[in-house]
């Protein structure tokens, strides 16, 4: 998948490491986190980090660490036996072949992650509650632009009827009666 390039720059953003582990933003001329390189690369933000003393790329390292602290610390999305059979190709015939594998799978369900989501939704919605839920799946995505801003620009559909979220809270209580309404028959 192409990395967007970056903002006034011919390359990928520099990054250098230093002994302290501290690493530094050359083109903002800023120290910066692991976090804000977890969040250049989920806006596809291109960057290359350097050890500051050697040169030496150590880009991989670094993305691995990223990983690492994300599945630590609660967002672990990785499933044991997955982390086992990667780690039981390393050293095996297959190992050259499963970087470009895995790369390629990645793309391809990132290129696709729009139309999985949709089929996800066309399975939910279908039914006889699929009106109820296309309500909710819309009220929860009301409600997720609401705390979370600006989530709703990675690929999501809009709310095509314009519906304000009092209209959707309206809804959701008119929904909540029913239920408890057929919960009483």
């Amino acid at each position: 998948m192409a990395r967007k390039a970056t903002a006034g720059s011919d390359g990928p953003i520099i990054i250098k490491k230093y002994a302290n582990r501290r690493l530094y933003n050359t083109q903002s001329s800023k120290y910066i986190t692991l976090d804000y390189l977890a969040e250049l690369t989920r806006k596809d933000v291109e960057f290359k980090v350097v050890d500051a003393k050697t040169n030496e790329d150590i880009t991989h390292s670094v993305l691995t660490q990223i990983i690492m602290e994300e599945e630590t610390g609660g967002q672990g999305m990785l499933p044991v036996n997955f982390l086992r059979q990667i780690i039981a190709l390393y050293g095996d015939s297959m190992q050259g072949l499963v970087p470009q594998f895995l790369e390629n799978s990645m793309d391809n369900f990132r290129k696709n992650q729009k139309q999985v989501q949709d089929v996800i939704e066309n399975a939910l919605t279908s039914g006889p509650f699929g009106h109820i839920a296309k309500q909710n799946i819309e009220m929860m995505r009301a409600a997720r632009d609401a705390f979370v801003p600006n989530l709703g620009n990675l690929g999501a559909k809009k709310d095509k009827s314009g519906e304000s979220l009092e209209d959707l809270k309206r809804q959701m209580a008119e929904l909540q009666a029913k239920i408890d309404k057929l919960s009483k028959e």
